[in-house]
């Protein structure tokens, strides 16, 4: 049995792990490789109507990962993996704009180009959030601007008026003074490739509930990893002491009401022009039992 290949989601939770020594603690032979090669931005820049979704599509080069539950659910779906159903995460996020902006309200966001990531959790939770402030023809989504910390580096440089973004940027944001004008957080779920051991995948869960509790009592304590994932460009600037502790891990299940109606909304707002997939709930996710937690 090989190494179980990590794919940290710009969180906390892997990192705590491995200094606590969790992935050990409960067996697992593992090995963290960011996908989106964030400390150098290197992925960041993938081009218009590239995202989140287009990875699972290639292949992830990796046992687990997470996105956003909607294109989780639909590459889940489509054949590109399993859904992890034991677990779900939330993460803020907010449409940012500039300290002097004009924009203080959502209603004034209607026309405004706002940079997200294509059929990246900020796509689906901009529309989320606009809803019951916007018509949809009110809503303008940029998807031209890059991935998270590029979306970031745009709005800091003053290229774009208005940006999604969540877990450390989000935080970011407010540190710089930048003005959150809606909050948009959104529901994450975790993807698992079709060779990785279920065994593997209990052990990880595992060892990130208990990153969790430690999370959930000292955030300030395990802040400071939000370094490890931003470009070097911006570390010299970050005051982690003023960052929150972002996504949190929820272990209820990701149900079968939950995928269908997830699928549903998708469908009405004809997100994926070629279809959400074919595989049934059954085929599209994994639940394996999560361990109980040692005394």
């Amino acid at each position: 049995m090989g190494k179980f290949i990590i794919a940290p989601h710009m969180r906390l939770h892997e990192w705590v792990a491995v200094e606590k020594g969790y992935f050990d603690e409960v067996g697992l032979d593992h090995q963290l490789e960011d996908q989106l090669l964030s400390a150098s931005g290197e992925r960041h820049d993938l081009g218009n109507r590239v995202g989140a979704y287009q990875t699972f599509e290639k292949g992830r080069t990796c046992d687990v990962s997470s996105a956003c539950h909607w294109t989780v659910n639909v590459a889940a779906a489509s054949g590109h993996g399993k859904l992890y159903a034991n677990a779900y995460s939330v993460s803020p996020c907010g449409i940012f704009v500039p300290a002097d902006s004009d924009i203080k309200r959502p209603e004034d966001l209607a026309n405004v180009p706002i940079s997200v990531g294509y059929q990246s959790g900020s796509h689906y939770s901009t529309i989320q959030a606009l809803e019951p402030f916007l018509s949809h023809n009110e809503i303008n989504l940029s998807f031209a601007d890059g991935l998270l910390f590029k979306r970031m580096e745009h709005l800091i440089d003053g290229n774009v008026p208005a940006v999604s973004l969540f877990s450390g940027p989000y935080y970011f944001m407010e540190q710089l003074g930048f003005r959150k004008v809606l909050d948009s957080s959104f529901m994450i779920a975790a993807m698992v490739s079709a060779d990785a051991e279920i065994e593997d995948v209990e052990k990880y869960f595992s060892a990130l509930r208990r990153a969790q509790q430690d999370i959930d009592l000292r955030p300030e304590l395990y802040t400071h990893y939000y370094r490890n994932e931003f470009p070097e460009r911006f570390r010299d600037q970050m005051d982690t002491r003023l960052f929150g502790p972002g996504e949190r891990i929820v272990f209820e299940p990701y149900s079968r009401e939950i995928f269908e109606a997830s699928r549903e909304w998708i469908a009405e707002r004809n997100i994926f022009e070629d279809g959400l997939g074919d595989l049934p709930y059954e085929q599209a996710v994994v639940a394996p039992q999560i361990p109980a937690m040692a005394n």
